[in-house]
């Protein structure tokens, strides 16, 4: 007499979810074919958060960012999340991209590599299979056409291994489909720009997700000049750097760096963000900008500073200015600055 037993492999998955709708939608389809699995959030530090939901049947209206979408969808689909900020290795590939840049400062094909890495890493720590993300064939001219998400994966050393479900038909049979783990037929075939087809799934699924702002702030003009001035003058990359980018009017006078903020929610930051050797500058009575020096402090940058906060203060032509790096350091009696004189310097 023989006894057959059959065993149900549950096959464990990291799918890389950013809390953007494609990378939701990807976790729904394969969690439909009963694939146990882990969701990754990777914290990068040049992308913004999202709008508050499009869904009006939402209960939760999450204004905090791709952060918190990534947060609610494992949450609301029962799923473990794991959380990684990216750190200095991130800054490295920043400065040096292997596949360059996009329109901006933004080294998509290397920062999908980084995820990948990372993604890897995660699914042999926990012994999951694959990995799966919410890339859609043609949506990013950079890196999510064919050969660049061939070459992703490759340099990631994941081959095989990525399952993209919303474009899974337009793409080659990875291992979790020739294996059979999971049902080709139940993927999709989307490509291209519009999010019409998306949309569609979400409304079928009555999923809330993100509005479509946000996103890498390197692919905006201003912001990658402020990145790619820093690179020019070798200046590190770090945490508060990265902070201070996201604020203010940039200048650059010189060896030093010129931040004036813009509102009083930029001046309280400025403040906050301050490092040891930063001068603060203010003008005396006249309300205006909070504006911060780094870098070379020689009596001209001390000058430029001043007459750059005067020209952003309520004062017509003239103001004194004190400034300070935590103990006062001085006042100076500064006239304010011509238009032309200010798009010189502005980074």
């Amino acid at each position: 007499m023989h006894i057959r037993i059959y065993v149900a492999i549950v096959m464990k998955a990291v799918a890389l979810l950013s809390g953007g709708l494609d990378s939701i939608l990807a976790l729904k389809l394969i969690l439909e074919q009963g694939i146990d699995m882990v969701a990754l959030y990777l914290q990068l530090p040049f992308i913004e958060g999202k709008n508050k939901s499009r869904s009006r049947s939402s209960r939760s209206r999450n204004r905090n960012g791709s952060e918190d979408y990534a947060s609610a969808t494992a949450e609301r689909l029962n799923i473990p999340l794991i959380r990684l900020v990216a750190g200095d290795e991130y800054m490295q590939i920043l400065r040096n991209p292997k596949y360059g840049y996009g329109s901006g400062m933004n080294p998509c094909i290397d920062c999908h590599i980084y995820m990948l890495r990372k993604a890897k890493l995660v699914a042999e720590t926990l012994g999951a299979y694959f990995i799966v993300t919410g890339d859609v064939l043609g949506e990013r001219p950079m890196s999510q056409y064919r050969r660049a998400l061939a070459l992703e994966d490759e340099e990631a050393g994941v081959t095989g291994k990525v399952l993209r479900p919303l474009s899974a038909k337009l793409l080659p049979k990875t291992i979790p489909e020739r294996e059979g783990w999971v049902d080709r037929r139940k993927l999709l075939a989307i490509a291209g720009k519009s999010r019409k087809p998306q949309i569609a799934l979400a409304k079928r699924y009555n999923l809330s997700y993100p509005g479509p702002s946000g996103g890498c702030l390197l692919t905006y003009r201003e912001f990658a000049a402020r990145v790619r001035d820093m690179l020019v003058h070798n200046e590190p990359l770090t945490k508060n750097a990265v902070k201070l980018l996201k604020l203010g009017r940039h200048f650059r006078f010189g060896h030093s760096k010129i931040i004036v903020g813009r509102n009083q929610a930029e001046n309280e930051m400025l403040m906050q963000l301050r490092e040891p050797g930063d001068y603060i500058f203010e003008v005396q009575g006249y309300s205006g900008p909070v504006t911060l020096l780094r870098g070379v402090k020689n009596s001209d940058a001390v000058n430029f500073a001043s007459r750059l906060t005067v020209r952003y203060s309520d004062a017509d032509t003239e103001a004194v200015v004190e400034y300070r790096d935590g103990k006062p350091r001085g006042k100076i009696t500064a006239q304010t600055l011509t238009d032309p004189d200010i798009a010189r310097f502005r980074v």
